[in-house]
């Protein structure tokens, strides 16, 4: 039997292949705290610009926060000309415990954290729908 690791070699081939071209997409560390009437997700984005950001809730339940910037930079010394891209993105999708109210949502974004409240889906009053039995 072989000590091999295919899955392993596979993951650092991709970290190498990231750290050339730096073409990651990395996972966003996220908290989701439960404020009784509210949900709070905090994402840690450091290094991202407020215009960098995009947050979409789909289907009531399905947060996903997705981060994506571009930086070019060319310098001149004599001759030597050096030119250089980095594009960092980075993505997490959340699924909520219960149904969140949409148009109530709010996001706000400081200091590298994107902070979103969702207000839980008020639930009905009624006792639901009786269905008779035959």
């Amino acid at each position: 039997m072989s000590d091999r690791d295919p899955f392993g070699e596979l993951e650092r081939a991709f970290d190498l292949f990231n750290d050339q071209f730096g073409t990651g997409v990395a996972s966003v560390p996220t908290d989701v705290v439960d404020e009784g009437e509210t949900f709070v997700v905090h994402a840690d984005l450091p290094g991202f610009d407020t215009d960098d950001i995009e947050v979409q809730l789909v289907e009531d339940r399905k947060l996903t926060v997705t981060a994506t910037a571009s930086e070019e930079r060319e310098t001149h010394d004599g001759t030597y000309v050096q030119r250089e891209r980095h594009r960092q993105s980075a993505s997490r999708t959340v699924v909520l415990p219960e149904p969140v109210d949409e148009s109530e949502t709010s996001a706000a974004y400081e200091e590298g954290v994107l902070t979103v409240r969702l207000p839980k889906a008020a639930l009905s009053d009624d006792d639901g729908t009786e269905i008779p039995v035959n």
